[in-house]
């Protein structure tokens, strides 16, 4: 971090809120050269809490110096930031500010998402009176035992950094520490600066050091020579190694250096819901996704691994599929490349910590160009990957297949349907139901961003807001474009009960004229664990919209709800599509409309119907011990099957 100098004596007399705003504005990230702003933009809902402080300081500062977006939920704010970070590779942020009360309790599950993805946000909450002289004010939570507690409280847990402004001063270190943890790539995550509302509207005499510019410089951190050393022997020693692509290769802009080590060494790639993409999906040794949702040759090759190289990965349950994945512990090793000491010390591994471009760049010269011959993969295992991999293309080509323009298309046609008419350019987002499974067995990821999947989270409700923040971020991607240059599209793929949660957006996007394309898929349900539940033993209880039976289940008829006349109502352009054929044209029509539109087709669940392949790893959830239903008690013996199997957690 470099700010610039000033004199030490010189002071600004402004409210806290105008100077954080002045303080923000000032604050950039560099690395490689190359400059950003750290927080980019504020979104905002007003209320009570903030509208006198931080809102009249927004509007003071103006667009130029800090934007302002208006959203409609304060959760959905924290996922437009949090699609946004991602896209800018965490180098830039946003902030957002609500009121207190529920205003500030909205943004709980935001911050939860944008903390275990590793993926910065600023929280702005309004809070109850410092000073007491209101007490208790409109929505304050009275806690009897503790005066010092507000509903702002809640968001601790799930925040990377948490401080209260309880006095003006005290706001320059709080801020300063906030910036430190947005920019750090191992600790990075949702940081909340609570503030109360009285405190906002305050005035101090600041000294002009804290408005002056400063560049938190983002390092490549280098691996040290000897855990270099180590785990380039482990690559040496191994017969079967295979490569893990999570999301901090992404972050780092480490793709290129990733291609380059398939390329000279011929170890395979797979990759996590957040690393897919890393490499293109016609690259040799792309052997696309890992775990529970992946592909047969992905998961094959490490059930077989005897070292297993984890770049940028927290090594989630459906990455390693619940701990059955890697099927040899007596054999398979571990080298952990990241950032983060946390998370490169899992599975026993060794720790290789580093920056995932600087870490694999070491690697692959520590492998071509260190003791002994250039390391290289057996031509054995290189042929018998890459047969996997061809039969496993065979396997998407005909998931994807749709012969039968007249017929109703099922949701892997859709796919196959989408991946016709999306540029390279074109981003797909997606967080929750069935769509993300089949998502990471078979999409085609042509580009390092094309594919965004929130799966860290799976929060339902994500995809709409996340491809706001998407769509603002890759406007950003090219300053000084002309206007008629083509702009990248956003596809937001969701279904009926994910949509549900938060169409309100669509507004958003109406207003900011966003090219985001909402893919909207109904299926009367949640699918995914309508599927779960039959699957242990749950037999889909409560996963169906419809209605009631004369029993009191639900198990009566489709519920009548028009959610393309709802997306309409929001003033987005709306194409339904009941065939393969109008799906086709659907989406190709939607892709020329300037601004958001959306596609709405009702898929077919029936029996027939092409489907993804089934998982091809295990995924533990536990099933009921103990039951009188014949359901139940079959799941239960195939669980017992299953997790016996589960290796060793060291």
């Amino acid at each position: 971090m470099s700010p610039a100098t000033s004199s030490p004596t010189a002071t600004r007399r402004l409210t806290t809120a105008q100077a954080l705003i002045a303080f923000l504005a000032a604050q950039f990230t560099e690395r490689d050269g190359e400059r950003h702003r750290l927080i980019d933009a504020v979104w905002g809902i007003f209320g009570h809490g903030n509208v006198a402080g931080i809102g009249q300081a927004l509007l003071e500062a103006g667009p130029e110096r800090m934007p302002f977006h208006q959203g409609r939920n304060e959760q959905a704010m924290v996922h437009a930031a949090v699609g946004f970070a991602r896209r800018r590779d965490r180098l830039s942020a946003q902030a957002v500010t609500t009121s207190i009360g529920p205003g500030a309790t909205n943004l709980v599950t935001g911050a939860a998402l944008a903390t275990i993805n590793h993926l910065p946000v600023l929280l702005l909450p309004g809070d109850t009176f410092a000073t007491r002289r209101a007490d208790p004010v409109l929505q304050q939570l009275e806690v009897p035992w503790a005066g010092d507690v507000s509903v702002n409280d809640a968001l601790r847990p799930v925040s990377r950094y948490f401080d209260r402004i309880a006095r003006p001063e005290a706001l320059i270190p709080a801020a300063l520490a906030a910036m430190r943890v947005l920019a750090d790539p191992a600790e990075t995550g949702a940081v909340t600066l609570a503030l109360p509302q009285d405190v906002q509207a305050e005035a101090y005499d600041w000294p002009v050091g804290f408005f002056a510019e400063r560049v938190w410089r983002i390092p490549r951190g280098r691996p040290d020579p000897e855990s270099l050393a180590a785990a380039a022997a482990a690559v040496r020693a191994s017969r079967r190694p295979l490569l893990i692509a999570g999301g901090g290769v992404r972050h780092s802009g480490a793709q290129e250096a990733l291609r380059a080590l398939a390329d000279a060494t011929g170890i395979p790639v797979a990759a996590t819901q957040a690393g897919k993409g890393s490499l293109r999906h016609d690259h040799p040794a792309d052997l696309g996704g890992i775990g529970h949702t992946g592909t047969a040759a992905a998961d094959h090759v490490a059930r077989t691994a005897d070292l297993v190289i984890g770049v940028g990965t927290r090594y989630t349950d459906f990455t390693t599929a619940s701990g059955t994945l890697f099927a040899a512990p007596d054999e398979v090793r571990f080298v952990n490349l990241n950032p983060s000491a946390h998370d490169a010390a899992k599975l026993g591994g060794l720790p290789l910590l580093a920056d995932a471009r600087a870490g694999l760049e070491a690697l692959t010269g520590a492998l071509t160009t260190g003791p002994g011959a250039p390391f290289r993969v057996d031509p054995d295992y290189a042929a018998e990957y890459a047969e996997a991999k061809k039969r496993w293309e065979e396997r998407v080509d005909a998931a994807f297949a749709a012969p039968d323009p007249a017929a109703r298309p099922s949701q892997t046609q859709l796919l196959g349907a989408l991946d016709a008419v999306a540029a390279d350019a074109d981003v797909i987002v997606n967080a929750a139901g069935s769509l993300p499974g089949d998502l990471h067995q078979l999409w085609r990821a042509r580009s390092p961003h094309q594919y965004h999947v929130e799966y860290g989270y799976s929060c339902m409700g994500y995809e709409i807001p996340g491809a706001i923040g998407v769509a603002l971020a890759a406007a950003l991607d090219a300053p000084g474009a002309p206007e008629d240059a083509p702009q990248a599209v956003v596809w937001a793929l969701v279904g009926d009960g994910s949509y549900l949660m938060l169409p309100g957006e669509l507004v958003t996007a109406v207003q900011e004229r966003l090219p985001v394309k909402v893919v909207l898929v109904q299926n009367h349900g949640y699918a995914s664990i309508g599927g779960l539940s039959r699957a242990t033993g749950g037999e889909g209880f409560g996963t169906a919209y419809r209605f009631r039976d004369a029993d009191g289940g639900f198990t009566g008829d489709p519920l009548p709800v028009d959610l393309a006349a709802n997306a309409a109502s929001l003033g987005v352009p709306v194409h339904r599509a009941g065939t393969v054929g109008e799906l086709r044209a659907a989406l190709a029509a939607a892709r020329e409309i300037p601004g958001p539109a959306c596609v709405y087709v009702e898929t077919d669940t029936g029996p027939k119907a092409p489907a993804a392949p089934g998982a091809q790893a295990w995924w533990d959830v536990p099933v009921a011990e103990t039951a009188t239903r014949d359901a139940a008690r079959a799941a239960r013996a195939g669980y017992a099957r299953a997790s016996a199997t589960r290796r060793p957690p060291v």
